[in-house]
């Protein structure tokens, strides 16, 4: 019964400290980040040198996962429905949709970077995001989660574009 007792205690462990890795799917591999300035640009850097990601003139980059066919948005007016997963640099998720439960968003009302990439997406589209700050919260932060000046990490699906009549 001791031997049940220990091995239930050693399972439970291994499944915490599975949780442990948080690093965001933009990291690169063997490497760690923390929330200074010059690890916001470190990790900008790495992420701009790998493959397939494409950067925008005011900084967004993204790597496309799986190109969708569907509809575009045409107005910041008009509602995206989407799945997404957003991480900072140091891997901590502070906001994700639940697995099943798409959230719908007025394109224009969202920072800078999703209104961007909302912009060229298409249905369907399955995109890895990185925004710097000043396309996300930029020195302002957002709640205890974003401090001020933090490059974001989102994995995110359009699902549909919802226009505006």
């Amino acid at each position: 019964m001791h031997f049940v007792k220990l091995a239930a205690v050693a399972a439970i462990g291994l499944v915490a400290l599975a949780g442990c890795d948080r690093k965001p799917s933009g990291s690169q591999p063997g490497k760690t980040y923390d929330l200074t300035p010059e690890s916001n640009a470190r990790f900008v850097a790495d992420f701009a040198a790998g493959k397939d990601v494409h950067k925008t003139a005011d900084g967004l980059l993204y790597r496309v996962v799986k190109a969708g066919t569907g509809a575009t948005a045409q107005s910041p007016a008009d509602t995206a429905t989407v799945t997404y997963k957003g991480s900072r640099i140091d891997g901590l998720v502070f906001d994700q949709t639940d697995p099943g439960q798409p959230r719908s968003f007025p394109i224009g009302r969202l920072i800078p970077g999703w209104v961007e990439a909302l912009s060229m997406m298409k249905e369907g589209d399955e995109w890895e995001l990185v925004i710097p700050a000043n396309l996300g919260y930029g020195d302002a932060g957002a709640g205890d989660q974003i401090p001020p000046n933090q490059t974001l990490v989102f994995d995110m699906t359009l699902l549909k574009v919802q226009k505006t009549q």
